[in-house]
Parts: structure tokens; C-alpha cells; sequence
């Protein structure tokens, strides 16, 4: 008997190979557009100890007309948050530590945004690092500083912790064009993702949405305007992604909604499309990852 992974796979648009595309290559490409800008991107961290005893951390970036920060929440416990206003103009604690008591842990943030670049977005791109020690456990290292640096740092042998990320959640608002990037699995590599809905303006008599990855159109949705909601099964570095698309609010409520584009990693033994789940299941050793791109439409 085939096993279930061939069987999804056969009906599955393969990212690595151009020739299982039978759109075209151009579908994604607009000179014209200029991507969208990102508000806020979450990030959020399974983290495993030594001991086993596991943790969430949600890392969120954010940038608005008043200003820009950084926050950190760990677990579910709201009182463990840690802020930051990343503003150049009013933040001055550009480099510091603050040590949180946070379900029995005791949990240290080391940061230096003193010397940070950044694109559009609110996320910093070089010069920064963001260091979280976990009950004297490197917990999360982001930015521009090795392990081997954090030992010398501390003069110790610092354990380091098991981390993965499991969900990457990105705001965007602008024109009707995105563009990211996204790792699927520890062992993959990064990958270009572009979201464009072409319409009337580009001479066409319905809007169409295509996705593209690394260049390469996985879905084409045509009469988007009745095809709003949908989803399509991709292959990437060998694992099956649900590719989920809902642009509803887009045509029916257009003054305060916003599309919501999901990629979720699934085994092939589960059969079943995105579900409501714990993001941490104790039973299960793989780690599944998602990203999801909430789209408001202001042009």
C-alpha cells in the first residue's frame, strides 16, 4: 500500500520542481506595485529545557504613526510581558537587561538595539541582538549574536535550550501586493513568498489572486470575488503546507476588513485542513510551523 504522503503529494503543487506549475511564470510580477508595509510581526517560540519543561515565547514587533516597540510575552501569564518603545526619537534604554519571574522560572532579557537598521517594517534587519535566558538556559538568541559569544559573555558553559519557531504572524496594510519570507522546517531553506490580486486597473474584468513561491505561481484563483474563501495543498521541502486564502472582507466590508492568508505544515497522516489547536503538544515530537498574513487593503 502507497503511504498517505505520496497519495496527498500526487495532488499537491511541488515548490522544487518548476515544470508541476502550469501557470505562469509572470503571474506574480508587477514593476508598478511597491509591496505592502508591515505594522506588527509576531513571532512566536517553543522553547524546550534541559529539564523538559517547555515555554512559549511571543516576541512582537510593532510600528504605527505614534510610534514603535518591542514586546515580549511569556506563556499565558499577561504580568510576565516586557515592553520596549523602539522610537529613535524617545527611546533611550537602547541597550540594557530586566530579569521576570515567570511560572517558577526565572527568565533574563539581554538587548542591544543601539546600532539597529531597519527596512520599512517594524522588524530590525542588522545591528541588533535580543537574548532571553531561560533559568540560566539560552532560551532565544535573535539578531546578530552567536552562542559562542553569549558563553564568553557570561564566562560559563551556558546550556543551550531546544527552540523552534512555530508561528509567524505579519500585518500588513497598503496595496494588494505582499511580499515575505518563510522558513518551513528547521532543515529548509528560506523562501521568497509574493501574495498579489491583480484587477480592474491592470485590464482585468475580475479580480484574480495568485501566490508565488520563489517565482514559481502555486495558486491562481480567478473571480476571486466568488472564490473569496479557498484553500489548496502545496509541497515544500518535502512536507505538505495548507496554503488557506479568505478575502471576504475585501468585497463586503471593505471600510474595516482585512484578508487573512495562512501556510500550515502538516504531516500526511493527518488528513484533516487547519483546525483551532494548542500550539504546544507534549505527544508529539515534531513541530509544526504557520504563518499567517493579516492584509488590510487601503488603496
Amino acid at each position: 500500500m502507497r503511504d498517505i504522503v505520496s497519495c496527498f503529494s500526487e495532488n499537491a503543487v511541488n515548490v522544487s520542481h518548476s515544470s508541476c506549475s502550469s501557470y505562469s511564470s509572470n503571474a506574480c510580477i508587477s514593476p508598478s506595485l511597491v509591496p505592502s508595509v508591515q505594522n506588527a510581526v509576531t513571532g512566536i517560540y517553543k522553547v524546550i529545557l534541559s529539564t523538559e519543561k517547555q515555554l512559549l515565547i511571543k516576541v512582537t514587533w510593532c510600528k504605527n504613526q505614534t510610534g514603535q516597540g518591542l514586546s515580549i510575552n511569556f506563556g499565558d501569564d499577561p504580568s510576565t510581558c516586557f515592553k520596549l518603545n523602539t522610537n529613535l526619537r524617545f527611546f533611550s534604554k537602547k541597550k540594557g537587561n530586566k530579569v521576570i519571574e515567570s511560572d517558577n522560572s526565572k527568565i533574563e532579557v539581554f538587548w542591544d538595539l543601539s546600532t539597529a537598521k531597519y527596512d520599512a517594517g517594524p522588524e530590525p534587519v542588522d545591528g541588533f541582538y535580543v537574548l532571553v535566558m531561560v533559568d540560566s538556559e539560552i532560551g532565544l538568541i535573535l539578531g546578530d549574536v552567536s552562542e559562542e559569544t553569549v558563553t564568553k559573555k557570561f564566562k560559563t558553559t551556558t546550556t543551550v535550550a531546544k527552540v523552534s519557531l512555530i508561528s509567524r504572524q505579519e500585518h500588513c496594510s497598503g496595496n494588494t501586493l505582499y511580499s515575505t519570507k518563510a522558513q518551513f522546517c528547521d532543515t529548509g531553506i528560506v523562501h521568497d513568498i509574493l501574495i498579489r490580486c491583480s484587477g480592474e486597473h491592470e485590464g482585468l474584468k475580475h479580480p484574480v489572486l495568485s501566490v508565488c513561491i520563489d517565482k514559481k505561481t502555486v495558486i491562481r484563483v480567478k473571480r476571486l470575488q466568488w472564490n473569496f474563501r479557498g484553500n489548496q495543498t502545496i509541497f515544500v521541502d518535502g512536507l505538505l503546507v495548507d496554503l488557506m486564502w479568505d478575502v471576504h472582507d475585501w468585497f463586503f466590508n471593505p471600510a474595516t476588513g482585512s484578508a487573512v492568508f495562512m501556510f500550515r505544515t502538516r504531516s500526511g497522516l493527518d488528513s484533516r485542513l487547519w483546525l483551532e489547536e494548542k500550539l504546544v503538544q507534549k505527544d508529539q515530537d515534531r513541530v509544526e510551523f504557520s504563518l499567517l498574513i493579516y492584509a488590510c487593503k487601503s488603496t
